[in-house]
């Protein structure tokens, strides 16, 4: 394991080795808290300043596509809302929500990106509270939001991504919106490679066998799951919620910026992002 992105990481938890294994929820949760702590400063090297982080007011990006939700509004009229974002990371979305009159909170596992987010707050700007705790089980009484949303936050990480969203569905009010992006399922099969190596179809789509890379000893330090479209919408469904879309972002023309697998080669041919937009009935 060599990737200088995530150098601190990888040498921090030892990772030698990539498994593909199942998980539970426990052991999965241990390792993402670990990876995210430990990888925070190169993440925000990398795509801070895409993303917005250290702006005085925060940034809603929902992906690597650049797709912005002050103009895209999938989240509708936010202002005097409250609004739970799952897996807020620094909380540059949430912090962007406060300042466009909404009453955000940030949730993540990690204390790491959760410090860079209280950093944020301190130099100025909208300040927002922030809660580390896991998406499986979330710290809030029953109807306490309006919109929850997450923008590649906790879901793909999670092992039990249906109990995610029955706990969303918890939290929501009657009405309320909730609005997810995930790496497109369709990226499964394909190398996690934004040049030609990532061009050809190497696993099969419907192996929900988790990507976990590992220590010498076999514990797992970093964790991916994988659900095809048709899960996320059965997950949702199954959790009392309405499937209102599915935005699939197409890569943009003024953007030549690589993220990671994310890139405008790939990007030309195939979506890297899936956008889910769900409502829980009145």
């Amino acid at each position: 394991m060599s990737d200088d992105r995530h150098a601190a990481a990888i040498s921090t938890l030892g990772t030698s080795g990539v498994s593909r294994t199942r998980i539970g929820s426990a052991d999965s949760e241990r390792a993402s808290r670990a990876w995210w702590d430990a990888d925070a400063d190169d993440y925000h090297r990398t795509h801070g300043e895409f993303l917005g982080v250290d702006s005085t007011a925060g940034e809603f990006v929902w992906c690597p596509e650049g797709l912005h939700e002050g103009d895209i509004r999938l989240l509708g009229d936010i202002a005097g809302k409250q609004i739970l974002e799952v897996g807020c990371g620094s909380a540059p979305c949430a912090r962007w929500l406060a300042g466009q009159g909404a009453h955000a909170v940030g949730l993540d596992l990690s204390m790491g990106m959760l410090a860079r987010g209280r950093d944020a707050i301190e130099r100025g700007g909208p300040a927002v509270p922030l809660v580390q705790a896991g998406a499986e089980t979330l710290p809030f009484l029953d109807e306490s939001f309006d919109i929850a949303c997450s923008a590649f936050g906790a879901v793909p990480f999670v092992a039990d991504s249906a109990r995610v969203m029955r706990e969303v569905a918890r939290v929501l009010r009657p009405g309320g919106l909730w609005v997810f992006a995930v790496n497109h399922p369709i990226r499964w099969i394909f190398p996690d490679d934004p040049g030609p190596l990532g061009l050809t179809a190497a696993l099969s789509y419907f192996d929900r066998t988790p990507y976990v890379e590992v220590d010498d000893e076999g514990v797992p330090t970093y964790v991916e799951h994988h659900r095809t479209i048709g899960d996320r919408v059965r997950e949702a469904v199954a959790a009392g919620l309405e499937i209102r879309d599915i935005v699939e972002p197409e890569w943009p023309e003024w953007l030549d910026r690589e993220w990671g697998q994310w890139s405008p080669l790939r990007g030309q041919l195939f979506p890297g992002t899936a956008i889910f937009v769900t409502r829980k009935p009145d």
